[in-house]
């Protein structure tokens, strides 16, 4: 799973449905605003998430918010929008591959 530093670059902003931010909420306790900084803190690790890719790409991130919490958030890109479809907290295995990430010279640039 590379660090891909410019994978946001021109997308203007996030489109949110009501429906998955209260899930986002309900189930795991994550507010919009912590998944977008978990998308957009440095580092972040990005992927596809070819399995579920069958209508739209979809990608996964693992990072962090501004407060420390790890996430991994599904998205999908929409135009110029970031549209969040789930955000939870990491795995210990997700932990894991974040924290190798994060001891990598490259991850903060």
């Amino acid at each position: 799973m590379p660090v891909l530093q410019e994978f946001f670059a021109g997308l203007k902003g996030f489109e949110w449905d009501a429906g998955n931010s209260d899930k986002n909420w309900l189930s795991h306790q994550v507010q919009q605003a912590e998944a977008e900084q978990a998308l957009l803190n440095r580092p972040v690790v990005v992927a596809a998430d070819r399995r579920h890719s069958q209508r739209e790409p979809r990608f996964f991130t693992l990072g962090r918010t501004d407060r420390g919490r790890h996430f991994t958030t599904v998205f999908t890109v929409r135009g110029d929008r970031v549209r969040v479809i789930s955000a939870r907290p990491m795995s210990r295995a997700e932990r894991r591959i974040y924290g190798q990430v994060k001891s990598t010279p490259e991850a903060d640039s």
